[in-house]
């Protein structure tokens, strides 16, 4: 009897230990199967260590309704020289690229005009004076008004040169907050290249015509030029007539792509 009540205890006492192991194993498998899946570590993206690219003047697309249309004499190189000019301040100084700065203009129009109102004011003074009480106040407005036209040539020939555009800028950097506002700026200088004597010829073709050339410099640098991110140069030379048709309309489509290819170039830090 006691020998049959052991069998039984052992027995109830293996059942209830299989039946907590199974209980066990399926409460591991309910919460294996209520858990999210793992996801693998991911690699930091080379894009994302990589600097931010601005928007290129080639990315703007402009429509031929945009256009006016320009024309010039072509055996006027002054007027060639203008039309150029003019389009690639307006190319370039579009909304969604460069802001261009008038710094230069400023300047050679304050001191023009400086002298125009000390020539005024003098020639007022020596009017209503008596002649021997204005002459040293003549006197003086004469010599300031020459250091003024002086000081306005000065600047324009060593400061100014050749500067038809400077440009800049703003943009905000979405993938390194370290960088924040990068500042961008452009300055660009052009002339004319005449023939040389043995290719001069009274009619301009597209062999014999004088070149326009680009001089550009850029800068990239954040918010108060505290690090330089990218600077390049570069120069270029190119035919009026590979702008000008025989009638003397500007093809402004291929001047537009010459000058943004050339930005482009600098932008990237491939200008020599």
């Amino acid at each position: 009897m006691t020998r049959l009540a052991s069998n039984m205890i052992f027995q109830l006492s293996s059942a209830h230990r299989q039946d907590s192991s199974l209980s066990t194993m399926q409460h591991r498998k309910n919460v294996k199967e209520l858990s999210p899946p793992s996801t693998p570590a991911r690699r930091p993206s080379s894009a994302a260590s990589s600097p931010e690219k601005p928007p290129g003047p080639l990315s703007i697309t402009i429509s031929p309704e945009e256009r006016d249309v320009v024309k010039v004499n072509n055996y006027s190189v002054s007027e060639l020289k203008n039309a150029c000019d003019d389009a690639l301040k307006r190319y370039l100084s579009r909304p969604d690229l460069f802001k261009q700065i008038h710094l230069h203009t400023d300047v050679r129009l304050v001191l023009g005009w400086a002298g125009v109102i000390t020539a005024a004011a003098t020639g007022l003074y020596g009017w209503n004076t008596d002649f021997e009480k204005s002459k040293p106040g003549v006197w003086a407005g004469f010599i300031l008004y020459l250091m003024l036209t002086t000081l306005q040539t000065l600047y324009s020939y060593f400061v100014e040169g050749d500067t038809i555009f400077v440009g800049r800028r703003k943009t905000f950097s979405k993938r390194d907050p370290s960088l924040q506002i990068m500042t961008e700026r452009i300055t660009i200088a052009s002339r004319t290249l005449p023939l040389s004597s043995s290719k001069a010829s009274p009619k301009p073709s597209s062999t014999n015509s004088p070149s326009y050339s680009l001089s550009i410099n850029y800068v990239q640098s954040t918010s108060g030029g505290k690090s330089l991110l990218a600077k390049g140069r570069t120069s270029e030379a190119k035919e009026y007539s590979a702008f000008f048709d025989e009638k003397g309309v500007m093809a402004q489509e291929v001047f537009e792509r010459w000058v943004g290819e050339l930005v482009e170039v600098v932008m990237e830090g491939k200008g020599a």
